[in-house]
């Protein structure tokens, strides 16, 4: 009798041990489930966000602004006016024109310009002169838009102002406004801005003489 029931401990310390085994392997199990969902979502979230910085990264270095050449009128003895021709660089994305910005100085007073819709010129309206009055601002706080060459005329009014490749757009500057004109020798420097992208660069120094009432600066 004494063997009988030393047998029948035996068996049921190996269940125990069975069950136990059971135990450990099914919360193994879970927690491998758990460690897994939690690396497959955070790999989602990974390339989610690698995704989303690869298409900004891309706009930003691919898209932005090109300064063409820039052009002064002068008055009597000063520029009055400086007339900036862009256009978008290659492979950019479309830039709207309404949401870029103008940073300009003289190297004494700054100046933040915004898109003024009022001062709209398309190209059919030039009437062969760049520099007339109507095509600019009379603030120091605005830009104007002329439009030169819009093939698909995605610039073809005051409110839309877009502009793609194969466009050409002056910005018109009132710079007796901003700085009461530029003086001979003058140091200009800044940037046009879109809303993404790389901005276009100002950058240049006014002639020692004005002796031509239209002058390439840049």
């Amino acid at each position: 009798m004494g063997k009988n029931i030393s047998r029948i401990l035996k068996e049921k310390d190996v269940g125990s041990i069975g069950i136990g085994a059971m135990i450990v392997f099914i919360a193994m199990v879970l927690v491998a489930g758990i460690a897994a969902s939690v690396l497959i979502q955070t790999s989602t979230t990974l390339e989610s966000q690698a995704l989303a910085t690869g298409r900004e990264t891309t706009a930003e270095v691919a898209s932005g602004l090109s300064v063409v050449k820039i052009m002064g009128n002068k008055s009597s003895s000063t520029l009055e006016k400086l007339a900036i021709v862009i256009r978008p660089r290659a492979g950019s994305e479309d830039i709207d024109l309404a949401q870029t910005i103008i940073e300009i100085s003289d190297s004494s007073t700054k100046n933040f310009l915004t898109y003024d819709g009022l001062t709209y010129t398309p190209s059919t309206e030039i009437a062969g002169n760049l520099f007339r009055w109507q095509n600019y601002t009379l603030d120091a706080t605005h830009f104007s838009i002329i439009v030169l060459e819009d093939a698909d005329n995605s610039c073809s009014s005051a409110t839309s102002a877009v502009i793609n490749s194969g466009d050409y757009v002056v910005l018109g500057i009132n710079v007796t406004q901003c700085f009461g004109g530029l003086s001979p020798r003058d140091d200009v420097w800044g940037m046009v801005i879109p809303e993404e992208g790389s901005p276009g660069i100002i950058n240049f120094k006014c002639p020692p003489s004005f002796t031509d009432t239209i002058m390439e600066l840049q």
